[in-house]
């Protein structure tokens, strides 16, 4: 699904001046699994939307409702231009959202972003918890060995999986 199914949500790239509406939505999502963000550990990247992504070649962008409710967000952050290898983070979206089609077209935005910035692989690593996350990356084409690395920058202990997907050109 593309953006234009959801013409009612302005999708715009995320600046440092929605960093209180970015970490309360992930805050939020974290939640639910009792978890919080940690601006000291992994989600220190939260402090500084444009250095941590525009500024290093990448790209965070937000989903804003009808009311201008930051609802969503994605990002794509480089890894390695020589091996052409990027990263997503950053796949966020309100609880009553998910399953609307709108994750989709998010990813669906960050493959063809990466390919036109010319990767031809990403890779990320996602909690253990997020299995409903899992089987929508898995139905994406995502790719997955069920290989973990444990965890210890959050209020918890926690495990996450290996995710990873080599980006076709376009025909």
């Amino acid at each position: 699904m593309p953006f234009s199914d959801f013409p009612e949500f302005q999708i715009t790239p995320a600046s440092n001046d929605d960093l209180d509406h970015i970490i309360r939505l992930i805050d939020d999502c974290y939640q639910e699994y009792g978890d919080r963000v940690v601006l000291n550990g992994d989600d220190k990247d939260l402090l500084d939307i444009e250095a941590n992504y525009k500024q290093q070649g990448g790209e965070f962008i937000v989903v804003r409702d009808p009311d201008g409710v930051l609802v969503g967000t994605h990002a794509v952050s480089p890894i390695s231009s020589q091996d052409k290898l990027c990263t997503f983070r950053r796949l966020y979206l309100a609880s009553e959202l998910r399953g609307s089609g709108l994750g989709q077209a998010l990813m669906l935005w960050a493959i063809q972003w990466a390919r036109e910035a010319g990767y031809q692989r990403v890779e990320f690593w996602s909690d253990t918890r997020f299995t409903r996350a899992h089987r929508f990356f898995e139905n994406l084409g995502f790719q997955t060995a069920h290989e973990t690395r444990d965890m210890d920058d959050g209020i918890q202990p926690y495990s996450e999986f290996f995710f990873w997907l080599d980006i076709l050109p376009d025909s």
